[in-house]
């Protein structure tokens, strides 16, 4: 029977600061400790069955016998972002962080911006994307400016009431800022549209997308379809990947449509990776600092575990990661340098502690191990740890 691992990604949930945490900004940041610490009665049963607790350096809830293989990763590149995650995952290190924007982005950048796409703009600093549409919405309708802004990230922004800019032409948009920040070494530009008739009922839609700088280099998904396997892509793995490796994809409009569509591809994808990401834990509840609506967020999820296990196969491998932390305790807003968990499960394999990884990249290394698929990358497979 043809192999498949599924690649199930909890977008920032982190276990406790790197060593190199402080010069990032997030000494002391600690992502599911913290909500262990703040909220009343928090349990995650299931993941905490699978070993979370049992993380070396992890203060949890611990479990005498797990049943998933447990441990966590460091970080080697140089950041603390989604595409710099997600790209370690699959296999590559980034050589220097890509570039930020604290004060807004310079003339020369949006001059490029309004001659390539006919669009004047609004703020161009960094900014709450819920907190920027209440303050500009309103006067973005009457102009049909368009709202620009950053983050602590390396992202370009950009929201637009779906009214006044049709989906389809703010991704034009964002396609053409695209083609003029890869110059500038920019991660991402992100479509933001929004819907409401004033600053009171204004709300993001499901209909982000997410353009990003092109791989660097060979990742794991490359490997996997240049071989014959299947890649399929959950939420948004396509924009972060830039569609390159990938054979098949779905956009989400929440964690449980994520899934939805992670069960429904297991239904359908004989062999290869089934690669999900869940956003809402970051985008919902981190950036907003909501420890209750994110450990909500996380045992909705921890309820559907055994969903996707009862659908295994039995040569199918379940990996559980994050791709940085976003601690929703802390003053900041932004992301956070942090440990990510690793929980590995198959059924009928005896589980084991596999410490601390040195890099997210192991990950990519076991992919490319367990489906006998040859990828050459930082990252050490612990497939002979799991099947000794």
């Amino acid at each position: 029977m043809d192999k498949r691992v599924i690649l199930i990604v909890m977008d920032s949930v982190g276990v406790g600061e790197l060593p190199d945490s402080a010069s990032f900004g997030d000494a002391g940041s600690d992502t599911l400790g913290h909500i262990y610490e703040t909220i009343d009665n928090f349990r995650l049963p299931n993941l905490e069955k699978m070993g979370i607790g049992n993380i070396d350096g992890v203060d949890l809830i611990k479990t005498e016998k797990p049943v998933a293989s447990y441990g966590k990763m460091a970080e080697i590149s140089p950041g603390k972002d989604t595409t710099t995650g997600h790209w370690e995952i699959g296999g590559l290190k980034l050589p220097s962080p890509f570039n930020v924007y604290p004060e807004g982005f310079p003339d020369e950048i949006i001059s490029k911006f309004k001659l390539a796409t006919g669009y004047d703009i609004l703020c161009n600093k960094p900014a709450s994307g819920t907190e920027i549409i209440k303050e500009l919405g309103e006067e973005h309708m009457r102009t049909k400016k368009l709202i620009v802004y950053t983050s602590a990230d390396s992202v370009f922004q950009i929201a637009a009431h779906e009214d006044v800019v049709p989906l389809e032409e703010l991704y034009d948009i964002c396609r053409k800022a695209r083609n003029i920040l890869d110059e500038y070494y920019v991660s991402r530009v992100i479509a933001r549209p929004f819907v409401g008739t004033n600053k009171d009922d204004f709300v993001r839609t499901a209909n982000r997308r997410d353009f990003s700088y092109y791989p660097i280099g060979k990742t794991i998904l490359n490997a996997l379809s240049e071989n014959g396997k299947t890649v399929a892509a959950v939420g948004k793995i396509e924009d972060i990947f830039a569609g390159s490796g990938i054979t098949l994809s779905v956009h989400t409009e929440s964690n449980n449509d994520g899934v939805d569509k992670t069960l429904e591809y297991m239904d359908t994808v004989e062999d290869g990776l089934i690669f999900t990401n869940l956003v809402d834990f970051d985008s919902k509840y981190g950036h907003r600092n909501n420890p209750a609506g994110y450990a909500e967020c996380l045992m909705e999820f921890d309820g559907r575990l055994p969903e996707i296990m009862n659908k295994m196969r039995e040569d199918d491998l379940l990996i559980i990661t994050a791709d940085h932390g976003c601690d929703p305790t802390t003053e900041s807003t932004d992301h956070s340098r942090e440990y990510v968990p690793l929980i590995v499960y198959k059924k009928g394999c005896t589980p084991v502690n596999l410490g601390i990884r040195e890099t997210y990249s192991d990950i990519a290394a076991s992919i490319g191990d367990y489906l006998d698929v040859e990828y050459s990358c930082l990252g050490k497979s612990f497939i002979g740890e799991i099947f000794r």
